[in-house]
């Protein structure tokens, strides 16, 4: 009896005889594919339309899945609220801080983490992942009282100092991950040629970290800019509030402007979508595979 010695769409076997394997039925994956996108977009496709409707459309007891008219009016209220601008400054301020302060010292502790051995270093690694597991809230009172002895309630750096903080261990188990898969033999080959560590790790290792350094910034971004509760304690002054405490002035007591609120919604979300598309094509991995032989 023959046995095959090569699998795929066309195998062979033994004796030489080439004949086509059934392939795999796959259509139930992709309907199932299907119907995840789609629960996972509605959300997202009926802020824009409600975004999209006129006021009495939005109110009507009869929705439709499209809206009969289309009009703009939703965004122009919703950036003539009070403080839009201000709002958004502060927005703008604490949440690039806060990337470049992460991403800065995570980019340096991860490459110690990565490269180097020290005593104590794999409990730092443990502590990393332990202190993800610590519910944010659960430090909002000690962060509170710890800020209000510094100074640093309602000032923006307070706000940056706890935003940059929790991101960090994130950052740092993350750009870890890709400075291990960067093969040391490229620095090794660099200082060879005469450059120094440092040297070598600007011309060599951060270059290649581009992928990381794009999705830890991400990340952090995203955190900084959607965060809402820590914002609202530390800071007290309605100029110096970020866009998600913004979103509360379309409810009141006579109820909820859905419209302006979802109009106000997409324009938080457009900056981090702008970046990521600008970004996306470099949140890739394997750029070192085949870096070196052997």
């Amino acid at each position: 009896m023959s046995t095959a010695v090569k699998s795929g769409p066309a195998a062979t076997d033994s004796a030489g005889v080439t004949y086509r394997t059934p392939k795999k039925n796959r259509s139930g994956w992709n309907v199932l594919g299907i119907i995840v996108t789609v629960l996972m977009g509605f959300p997202v496709y009926w802020m824009i339309i409600t975004a999209l409707r006129p006021s009495q459309e939005i109110l009507s007891y009869h929705q439709k899945l499209y809206p009969s008219s289309v009009t703009f009016s939703q965004f122009k209220r919703a950036m003539d609220m009070p403080n839009f601008w201000d709002n958004v400054k502060s927005s703008v301020i604490i949440s690039a801080f806060s990337v470049v302060i992460a991403i800065g010292i995570g980019l340096l502790a991860a490459y110690a983490i990565g490269r180097f051995k020290f005593w104590g270093r794999r409990g730092l690694i443990i502590a990393l992942l332990v202190i993800q597991l610590i519910p944010a809230t659960s430090m909002l009172i000690p962060i509170y009282i710890q800020l209000n002895k510094m100074g640093g309630l309602n000032e923006y750096w307070g706000v940056i100092v706890v935003y940059a903080a929790s991101t960090l261990p994130f950052a740092v188990w993350m750009l870890r991950g890709f400075i291990v898969n960067i093969p040391k033999e490229l620095e090794e080959s660099a200082m060879v040629d005469g450059c120094s560590q440092m040297t070598a790790f600007r011309r060599v290792v951060l270059p290649l970290l581009a992928p990381g350094l794009v999705a830890a910034s991400i990340y952090a971004l995203m955190t900084a800019w959607n965060e809402y509760l820590f914002a609202y304690v530390i800071l007290q002054d309605n100029d110096k509030y970020t866009l998600s405490i913004w979103l509360l002035k379309f409810t009141g007591q006579r109820g909820t402007d859905y419209g302006a609120l979802m109009a106000g919604s997409i324009l938080i979300a457009l900056p981090v979508v702008i970046f990521f598309l600008f970004v996306q094509r470099k949140v890739a991995s394997g750029l070192t595979a085949g870096a070196v032989k052997g």
